[in-house]
């Protein structure tokens, strides 16, 4: 929508075997926040998929609010071709983190209204370059200057062009969950592309934002999405795979807990970790200890940390890529991918190019791509 230079904020770690002999560890994920945008919504989460195709990051009126605009883009861009809901959450949740922290009345009117900084060229918030008015205030509260606006952090000039009215009101506002959610999917699919193509989508996020960075970590959170909304086809797997699988699978939406989950299930999880997260008071999983129940289900034991379990079973080199892996399969992500010793995470790999995955802190147990983490490992086969 505008260019902007991108912070990439990460939050990470790493399994500290002599502090942390229980636990395994989230992993290192992009987070951009625009540097035009500095909400003021205070710290981020990275928030977490539940089953069915709903996003526990994601209010439930957001998510209304973007799958009625896919049902909707076509009357404005009838050309436009495989706009989907996660393809507006990816960016909403780059943008506004999908508006946490405000009210979302049943109309879609989002209050606190939510502003990003004033783009006069001062260098607050990361904006050097100085946006004339085009709104006398109307939608950003200033006539000083620009400012971005709403869930999508519409630019006034911007939401000029593709602003419509989308829950019946007669009013196209930014700060809108309906209409700012349809105006970002015409912005998107711009004369009409077809966003099934790698490329056009890759084109349509960069037009959003002119910055290589801020397209990687759309880019993931699509994909994150997208696979969250699949349920796996497990038609073809059966006896102990299955049973895994199943085990995994029945726990998701239950919240991460550092430390927590064991044979017998989620459980409360320990303090402290490396990003002072406590799980003493969140009865759930950690990512290790999610594998140990599912594992046990099938009557297999696997020790407590990641990295320990990557020497179960047989070892399934990084090398070989994500191809190699099947059903059932522990998948491994390290600091260091050749290294077991630093792995720090570990999913269980359902097909598809689908994990089932306790991601970190903030989060439920969820399906998640295999290359949602950073630093794949390879994987080990027990069954």
């Amino acid at each position: 929508m505008r260019p902007s230079r991108r912070r990439i904020g990460r939050w990470g770690c790493v399994v500290v075997l002599l502090l942390f002999a229980a636990v395994c560890c989230a992993a290192p994920v992009g987070n951009a926040i625009s540097a035009y945008v500095a909400l003021k919504t205070g710290a981020q989460d990275d928030g977490g998929i539940a089953e069915g195709g709903s996003a526990a990051d994601i209010p439930p009126r957001m998510l209304t609010a973007y799958k009625k605009a896919v049902q909707q883009v076509g009357k404005h861009v009838p050309k436009c071709q495989g706009m989907r809901w996660p393809i507006l959450a990816g960016i909403a949740k780059a943008e506004s983190n999908h508006a946490i922290g405000r009210n979302i009345a049943a109309g879609g009117d989002i209050r606190p209204k939510i502003y990003g900084v004033l783009l006069n060229g001062s260098g607050a918030g990361g904006n050097t370059t100085a946006f004339a008015d085009t709104d006398n205030g109307t939608w950003d509260g200033t006539s000083q200057g620009e400012r971005a606006v709403g869930p999508f952090q519409f630019l006034p000039s911007t939401w000029e062009g593709v602003g419509k009215d989308a829950n019946g009101d007669r009013i196209a506002d930014p700060h809108n969950a309906d209409d700012a959610a349809l105006g970002a999917a015409i912005y998107l699919c711009g004369e009409g592309r077809d966003l099934t193509e790698r490329t056009q989508l890759k084109a349509a996020i960069w037009q959003y934002n002119q910055s290589s960075e801020y397209v990687a970590n759309v880019l993931g959170w699509i994909d994150q999405y997208t696979a969250a909304a699949k349920d796996p086809d497990l038609k073809n797997v059966s006896g102990k795979v299955r049973t895994v699988i199943e085990a995994a699978l029945s726990q998701r939406g239950v919240r991460y807990s550092w430390g927590g989950g064991n044979a017998s299930g989620k459980s409360y999880g320990i303090c402290c970790s490396p990003g002072g997260s406590s799980g003493t008071n969140t009865k759930g999983f950690d990512c290790s200890g999610l594998t140990v129940y599912a594992y046990a289900k099938a009557g297999i034991s696997l020790p407590r940390v990641a990295a320990s379990q990557a020497g179960v079973g047989q070892r399934i080199p990084a090398s070989l890529g994500t191809r190699a892996l099947k059903p059932g399969d522990l998948v491994f992500y390290a600091t260091a991918p050749g290294r077991d010793s630093t792995i720090y995470h570990v999913g269980i790999y359902v097909g598809s190019g689908q994990m089932v995955n306790a991601p970190r802190p903030g989060t439920v147990v969820r399906l998640d791509a295999v290359n949602t983490m950073s630093g794949f490992a390879g994987g080990a086969r027990l069954l």
